[in-house]
């Protein structure tokens, strides 16, 4: 009898062990593949969010650097500053507008920008090209380089030279210029560096208004707040006149003209009165005209 319950266990034994062993098997076979869904959350505690990539800050462009910047703060160079214009900058640095345009290269010289750098002084110039002499030439010494290769004697004494154009004006500077006054009137109001850069001289509409002295014309316009119809004169690397508030303009820019011709007629363009506003500028810098024209 014993020996029967012996049998019977172990029987069960082994059927419990045979069912447990077909369920592990059940459930390698059934199991689900694995997929990696982020860190776990704790029980109780929501799950942790995947954190996303972090984007990049928009890389700014660079900024263009405004023309001539590299030329700041060197002598013969000056940085726009707001309210310039080109004509402002050459009247004040004693050049022409259209020269301060040529030399910088500006197309259109009522666009320049502030903090733009402007030459305003001619750059230097570049090596003449010789060119060769015909046989025959008639004048052999225009483009001939100063020392030949024969030249161990001193040159024979050149012919004088030829005259200056009468258009042309003088080489050097401040003695060299001869002054006439540019109108006959009276003198309103004298100079003052600051309240009145100049003279404003009396009379009638229509009244002659004279070059003060031989040189070329650099502005023609009225392009300057507070000067009206307005001439700029440049007569040498030293000296500028302005004569404002005219009512005609009889010249144009580029025009050589001589002292005491006609260039403009009186006018009150820009201003309280018939007047004629005169300036003279020495390297751009305002100065009294009365020290420079004759007594009368």
């Amino acid at each position: 009898m014993s020996g029967l319950r012996i049998h019977l266990g172990l029987a069960l034994t082994a059927v419990l062990l045979a069912g447990l062993l077909a369920g592990c098997a059940s459930k390698a076979v059934n199991r689900a593949p694995v997929e990696d869904r982020g860190a776990v959350a704790a029980p109780g505690k929501p799950a942790a969010a995947t954190p996303a990539p972090i984007a990049s800050e928009p890389v700014a462009p660079p900024v263009k650097p405004l023309p001539g910047a590299d030329n700041a703060g060197k002598p013969g160079y000056y940085t726009v500053k707001p309210g310039d214009t080109l004509i402002r900058i050459g009247l004040d640095h004693g050049q022409g507008a259209k020269d301060i345009a040529r030399w910088n290269g500006i197309e259109n010289p009522n666009r320049i920008e502030v903090g733009q750098v402007l030459r305003i002084e001619p750059p230097p110039a570049s090596g003449a090209v010789t060119k060769p002499v015909l046989a025959g030439s008639a004048n052999p010494v225009a483009s001939a380089p100063a020392r030949t290769a024969s030249a161990d004697k001193p040159a024979a004494p050149a012919s004088a030279p030829a005259a200056a154009p009468a258009s042309a004006a003088p080489a050097t500077g401040d003695d060299e210029l001869s002054w006439v006054w540019p109108t006959a009137g009276v003198v309103l109001t004298g100079f003052d560096e600051v309240k009145n850069k100049g003279l404003d001289i009396a009379g009638a509409a229509g009244e002659p208004v004279l070059a003060a002295a031989d040189g070329r014309v650099v502005y023609v316009g009225a392009g300057l707040r507070g000067y009206g119809n307005l001439i700029i004169l440049k007569h040498n690397n030293t000296y500028l006149t302005a004569y404002a508030h005219n009512q005609t303009l009889l010249v144009k820019e580029d025009q050589s003209v001589r002292k005491g011709q006609k260039i403009a007629e009186m006018g009150n363009s820009d201003a309280d009165r018939v007047k004629l506003h005169f300036e003279v500028r020495r390297q751009g810098k305002p100065v009294d005209p009365a020290k420079y024209l004759p007594a009368r």
